[in-house]
């Protein structure tokens, strides 16, 4: 057994949802599976259509799934959900992935749901290379932790955390994550042309500083971030000269702090 559900309905195909099923099909979803989104795109039609997919059927068609598996935008959460109540019935997982939606915001809305997993994966999660922070509510059964450990491990590890309040906290540090990478490699490229580098070239220097560095990470798990970095900076070398902008009072770090601060709060306010 595999672990995937019998059947899922998936509320929400953008960048996120599409990636997620794509890994379920690779971890061998072959249940029955509807997928409602008001405007997919040509690939996730094309995918609907080559794996006799449900798209958008008739609401009155549709029964409460194993799991039901939320991921829209949170904002969208209040003009959806009434649409939504019947198929979260009492035997039904709602799998979460919406930013700031606390489980007592979902049972308001779904008052029939009694099992709920809270979720926050990464945009890696398309490469099968994401992490998703995630919370089970006290109504959540084995059976059903199993099922969304299936689910959620199928597009990269899976880190539990045991206080709903912390998943706020995992938003803004691995699910917003990756965007500060993007930013910084976009920063240090900009960098590269203001040393005379061609645009081009500055690009390909940075991307691919910031692709290998992560994959020296991945291929040390045992090492710390720090050690690796230690292990680039020579004694009042050009890296220590760098350093002593970055690791100084007010420098990254604590640039670092505000930006992860901002999210948690925005996490927060998306709550209401």
């Amino acid at each position: 057994m595999n672990g995937m559900p019998a059947s899922l309905v998936l509320v929400g195909a953008g960048k996120m949802g599409g990636a997620m099923l794509a890994g379920w099909l690779a971890r061998g979803l072959s249940g029955s599976v509807s997928v409602l989104d008001p405007q997919p795109a040509p690939d996730m039609v094309a995918l609907c259509t080559r794996h006799a997919f449900a798209l958008n059927p008739p609401a009155n068609s549709l029964r409460p799934p194993e799991v039901l598996v939320l991921a829209i935008k949170p904002q969208m959460l209040d003009a959806t959900a009434p649409g939504l109540q019947g198929l979260a019935g009492p035997g039904t997982l709602v799998l979460s992935i919406l930013a700031g939606k606390t489980l007592a915001n979902l049972q308001a809305r779904l008052p029939l749901a009694r099992a709920m997993v809270r979720a926050m994966p990464n945009t890696p999660a398309a490469v099968g290379r994401g992490i998703t922070g995630a919370f089970a509510g006290p109504g959540v059964s084995a059976a059903q932790h199993a099922s969304a450990v299936a689910l959620l491990s199928a597009v990269g590890e899976v880190a539990w955390v045991g206080e709903e309040r912390l998943i706020d906290a995992v938003t803004a540090v691995s699910g917003s994550g990756p965007a500060y990478v993007f930013y910084l490699t976009e920063c240090l490229a900009r960098a590269a042309e203001a040393q005379g580098l061609q645009p081009g070239l500055a690009a390909r220097l940075a991307r691919i500083t910031v692709e290998g560095s992560g994959e020296l990470m991945h291929c040390e798990p045992g090492t710390d971030p720090s050690t690796l970095r230690k292990n680039v900076t020579s004694p009042n070398g050009t890296t220590y000269a760098a350093l002593q902008v970055l690791m100084a009072e007010g420098g990254l770090a604590a640039l670092m702090l505000r930006a992860v601060n901002a999210a948690h709060r925005r996490a927060g306010e998306l709550s209401g």
